[in-house]
């Protein structure tokens, strides 16, 4: 198979398995970069649930639909804007998981209080819930996101990017479920926050390749 190929594969299998995961649902977008300043991403009106490589689609930065027969989703802006504005970035996922905006929701502050989820702390927050579907939105998710490979919108969703989808996927797991256990643990008490210390332990010792090819394979091998 082909580059392009396997990126398809591999960005219908992204989708499929955050869908499963319950972190994306009937909204959320993942996408690729592809050379020459365009995007591979899932059309916006199909089904995640039952995604193959015929929903997607390519378009440029202005949201030009290159290739597929589809519209891309109305926040291809944020895609676009995080390409444009990290050189580091070879994949992105937007979703609007539970847990983590039930945090933004309550106006609490994401803490690592789980190993894998405070490899995207500190998390930086946009504080509106609009829709990022113009350039002006996406300015400003990119103004506060900065170096950081993660953001939260308020009352909106979260956004992960990585040099591979995997890379993507996994933060965006890591992020959803460390919110959920910070959630129940505020139910009985005060959330455990690593130190320093403790943070760049888990950096050192979990952000390898072969640890999220590991996450990605779990989850691969549970789908149905």
């Amino acid at each position: 198979m082909n580059a392009l190929a396997d990126q398809k594969n591999d960005l219908v299998k992204c989708i499929l398995m955050l869908e499963q995961a319950g972190i994306i649902d009937y909204n959320g977008h993942a996408s690729v970069r592809l050379p020459d300043d365009r995007i591979l991403i899932n059309i916006g009106n199909r089904q995640r649930s039952t995604l193959t490589i015929e929903d997607l689609c390519i378009i440029d930065f202005e949201g030009n639909l290159l290739e597929g027969d589809g519209k891309p989703p109305l926040e291809f802006h944020l895609h676009a804007g995080v390409y444009k504005a990290r050189s580091d970035a070879g994949a992105v996922i937007h979703c609007h998981p539970k847990w983590s905006t039930i945090l933004t929701t309550a106006g609490q502050e994401y803490l690592p209080v789980y190993a894998q989820g405070s490899l995207v702390y500190p998390l930086p927050m946009l504080d509106s819930p609009d829709s990022i579907n113009n350039v002006r939105m996406a300015s400003a998710l990119t103004d506060i996101l900065g170096d950081r490979p993660a953001a939260v919108m308020k009352a909106h969703g979260a956004v992960t990017l990585g040099e591979t989808i995997v890379d993507a996927f996994v933060l965006m797991n890591y992020l959803e479920d460390n919110a959920e256990r910070q959630y129940l643990a505020s139910q009985i008490g005060n959330p455990y926050s690593f130190s320093r210390e403790e943070l760049d332990l888990c950096r050192e010792k979990l952000w390898t390749p072969s640890l999220f090819q590991r996450t990605w394979d779990h989850f691969s091998a549970k789908m149905t």
